[in-house]
């Protein structure tokens, strides 16, 4: 398993690379919540993007690069469960499904990355309050605490998970 300072640096190369295209992902959910200061322990990095379907089969190939699979099956829990181990196939699932999320899995060293494509809210309008955090040497646009807390009411409101609920007393504290 790898280390967490090599996840943060994965991380950065992916948002590097979608960077590139064009793409400014902000960072939301419990990663966004540890960077301001949560206690709070999390399974992947989660990213508000806008959809941009010219951009989509470089967006695949950023990750598959990286030696992430794109789900193609999550359980109950919210594991993923099956991948799609062929670029080009993820590439034209993504196209013809046009989900307003996406999961990435690298197997090897269990790092997962959600995209949600201008779902629940807007990207570009959370993108223009984020702020810049540097962890180490990446830098990450972060949601604003108004916009986690926005996002957080969302989730809470369609799972209330008991995670939620404590993100959401952190972030009302914050």
């Amino acid at each position: 398993m790898a280390k967490t300072t090599d996840y943060i640096k994965t991380v950065g190369q992916i948002v590097e690379a979608l960077e590139k295209l064009g793409l400014t992902p902000v960072l939301i959910g419990g990663m966004a919540l540890v960077i301001l200061g949560s206690r709070r322990v999390t399974r992947d990095y989660d990213f508000l993007i806008s959809y941009d379907i010219r951009s989509l089969a470089a967006l695949v190939n950023i990750f598959y690069k990286k030696g992430f699979e794109l789900a193609s099956k999550i359980n109950d829990n919210g594991d993923i469960v099956s991948t799609i181990d062929n670029e080009k196939i993820a590439g034209v699932r993504l196209r013809l499904d046009a989900p307003s999320s996406v999961h990435f899995l690298n197997r090897k060293t269990g790092l997962r990355v959600d995209l949600l494509f201008d779902f629940p809210l807007p990207a570009g309008e959370v993108a223009s309050r984020a702020q810049i955090k540097k962890v180490r040497s990446t830098i990450f646009h972060v949601a604003s605490k108004e916009d986690l807390l926005r996002l957080k009411e969302i989730a809470h409101k369609d799972r209330s998970l008991a995670t939620d609920a404590e993100d959401l007393k952190f972030l009302k504290r914050k």
